[in-house]
């Protein structure tokens, strides 16, 4: 019987210990937010050639106070299916604006793909002048 009060005391010990570990308040994190920045150049219709170096830029206007990730790259998109091609990486979204070189593609329709916090799409727009064709 000494066995079991001794047993049931350690339990209660145990219980009002971890309770009062688990009442203390957590760490909060700092709230951010996803900032999906409309990329205004390119815009629809524009043409572009191989080689050029032409300017991206994206609407920074509209920015959150905390943003997850401010590191940008931006990549194609044709069709359906973003491109391995890295046109700019490791700058800060929060410039609005980036130079790239044109890349040396088959003629056709594309998108810029704009990652930091998110991916988001240009406008379609064209490439031309590669001369490759398949």
């Amino acid at each position: 019987m000494k066995f079991t009060s001794l047993t049931t005391a350690a339990s209660l010990l145990l219980v009002a210990f971890t309770s009062g570990v688990s009442a203390l308040p957590a760490n909060t994190l700092e709230q951010r937010d996803v900032f999906v920045p409309p990329i205004v150049e390119p815009h629809a219709g524009a043409v572009w050639t191989s080689g050029q170096r032409r300017l991206v830029t994206w609407d920074i206007s509209d920015r959150p106070v905390n943003i997850t990730n401010k590191i940008g790259r931006i990549m194609l998109r044709r069709d359906d299916l973003t491109t391995p091609l890295i046109l700019a990486q490791n700058f800060d979204i929060l410039q609005g604006k980036i130079q790239v070189t044109v890349p040396l593609v088959v003629e056709g329709d594309y998108q810029l793909v704009l990652f930091g916090d998110s991916g988001n799409f240009s406008p379609t727009f064209k490439i031309k002048g590669s001369g490759v064709q398949f």
